[in-house]
């Protein structure tokens, strides 16, 4: 798995700078979710007054926030990026059920921004080589077993390096979010790009 995800970036992308260069997008969508829902220190009640009205469920926030956050354009990358804010959301909740998506709280804030960097880089790890995952596994199980280790392992070693970044204790905006989201994918794709030299 190392060694796939080495060549996936050494190879695939031509190194870990031209990979963290292509995930740009990810890292301005990461930006603009944290904006979202911090909204200048209000909750984004707003939008989903406007998008659904009063009464909403936790799905209809959700999928307001995502209409916000990546609106749809057609593309294979943004409807990468809308799914992986919306799973972003279910582990949040799943760590944090009692979360008021409306009032998160920045550790809140920060998980669904940490979480959906990780899905999107996942996300597009599988768009381009999920296909060959699948036909190179000798049954389905192995094929979903393998899927899951990658996305475990992605998901931990991105959330480590934001992590890292953010442990400086910079005063966390939109633009910040953006820098740290992509020096976090640099970090991680040198990681990655570490298993094939």
């Amino acid at each position: 798995m190392r060694r796939a995800l080495g060549y996936y970036v050494a190879r695939g992308y031509g190194g870990s700078q031209t990979a963290a260069l292509r995930m740009g997008g990810t890292a301005r969508t990461a930006g603009r979710l944290y904006e979202t829902l911090t909204r200048d220190g209000v909750a984004p009640e707003s939008l989903v007054d406007l998008v659904v009205g009063e009464g909403a469920s936790a799905e209809e926030v959700i999928d307001s926030i995502v209409e916000a956050v990546r609106p749809m354009d057609g593309s294979q990358d943004a409807e990468a990026s809308r799914l992986s804010i919306k799973d972003a959301f279910v582990e949040l909740l799943d760590r944090f059920p009692s979360a008021d998506l409306l009032h998160l709280s920045e550790e809140e804030r920060f998980f669904a921004v940490e979480r959906f960097l990780a899905l999107d880089v996942f996300a597009r790890f599988e768009l381009d080589l999920g296909r060959t995952l699948q036909q190179r596994a000798p049954t389905a199980l192995v094929a979903l077993s393998r899927r899951r280790e990658v996305r475990d392992y992605v998901k931990e070693t991105v959330s480590a390096s934001l992590r890292e970044l953010r442990a400086v204790g910079t005063q966390m905006n939109a633009r910040r979010i953006s820098e740290l989201a992509l020096q976090a994918l640099q970090r991680t794709f040198e990681v990655f790009e570490e298993y094939v030299q």
